[in-house]
Formats: C-alpha cells, structure tokens, sequence
C-alpha cells in the first residue's frame, strides 16, 4: 500500500482492474463482431464481457469508495478526480467532433470530387468512372446497393428514450448524493447503468438490422 500524511499527495497502489476492464470490454467487442456474423456462441461470451465489466465497475469504484472514506485523499486528489472527469468530457467532445468533421468533409469534397466535380476529373475517370455523386450515398451501385435508411421509429427511437432517461436517473443520483441519501444513489446508479447496458444491446441489435438487411 502507498504511504501518506495528510499533507501528501495520495500515490494509489498497483492494482488489477485496469487489466480486467481491458479483458471484459475486448470480450463484448470481439463478441459483437462475430454477432453480426451470426456465430450462435456470440451473444453469451457478449454477455460474459459484459459481466467482467460490471465485476470491474464495482472493485474499482468500491476500493476508490473505500480510500475516499478512510481519509486518504486530500483536497489534490479531489481535484485531480475533477480534472480527470473534464480530460475525459473533453476527449468525447472531440471524439464526436472528427465524425462531424469527416462528415463534413465526405459531403462537401469526397463525394463532389469523386463525381468529377472541380479537380476531381482524373480521380473519377481513374476510380469510379460514371460515378453518380448524389448525396445520401451508399457508394458506386455495383459495390453498396441503392441507399436506404433506417426509420427512424422503433430501436433508434427506443435508444433515444433510454439515453435520455438515463439523464435523468444519473441526475437523481446526483441530488442523492448532495442530500446524503445513500440508498437512493445506490439505486439510481444501478438503473443509470442498466439502462447503459440496455442501450448497447440494443444497438448492437440496430447493427445487425443495418448489416444483414439493409447492407
């Protein structure tokens, strides 16, 4: 264990849940692959990750809970797992901003310059003469199909209505927490995270739809 005073800075100790997480998460995506290729063992080593997730998430937010409350961490460490929360907001932010950004640059340039538009003569002569550059596209029709999309009612819907019910579970967590009502933070955690699973199941269902029969 990590030596300190309470003028110290807290060092955490070596500990295994990075590697676990690691473990469970490269099983759900392994899984989720071989889904989608309906291989029939998929689902249940899906599951199997998932599992391995959720005994992850509560070791390690338990042994955190457990330093916190023992008086090992000081104002710096407070900080430090505020500052970490923003890095991570952050990182999101500019995870969604590429795929904006790609977007972006697919509708206004790729897709034109393929068709010929502009200095793309050469590149639709060379790659996909005749090329029809029409925006939403699904590609030359020889290799993806006519474009389709997918209605916007049923699992979209659905997955819609649970992110923004896990809002407002994870916000009644937090008022929880300010009154120092542990059970209720408990609880409202719990379905924070359910609803968390639920929604990627379902949108690995909402995958395999778009793969088997809209691809």
């Amino acid at each position: 264990m990590a030596q300190h005073t309470a003028d110290q800075y807290y060092v955490p100790h070596g500990t295994k849940w990075p590697i676990i997480g690691s473990l469970g998460m490269a099983t759900m995506l392994t899984s989720a692959a071989f889904w989608v290729n309906d291989f029939d063992l998929a689902p249940w080593t899906f599951l199997l990750g998932a599992l391995i997730l959720i005994y992850m998430l509560f070791g390690w937010f338990g042994q955190v809970i457990r330093e916190s409350e023992s008086g090992m961490y000081n104002a710096q460490v407070d900080t430090s797992f505020r500052m970490g929360m923003l890095w991570f907001i952050f990182s999101e932010v500019m995870f969604f901003a590429v795929f904006f950004g790609a977007l972006f640059y697919v509708r206004t340039f790729a897709v034109p310059w393929l068709g010929g538009e502009g200095t793309g003569a050469s590149t639709n002569e060379l790659l996909w003469r005749g090329y029809n550059a029409v925006w939403p596209t699904a590609g030359p029709a020889d290799l993806g199909g006519p474009f389709r999309t997918i209605p916007a009612f049923g699992v979209p819907f659905v997955n819609t209505l649970i992110l923004l019910t896990s809002g407002v579970t994870v916000t009644l967590a937090h008022h929880a927490l300010k009154k120092d009502h542990r059970k209720g933070l408990v609880l409202w955690l719990l379905a924070t995270v359910a609803l968390g699973f639920l929604f990627v199941f379902l949108q690995v269902e909402e995958y395999m739809v778009a793969y088997q029969e809209l691809g």
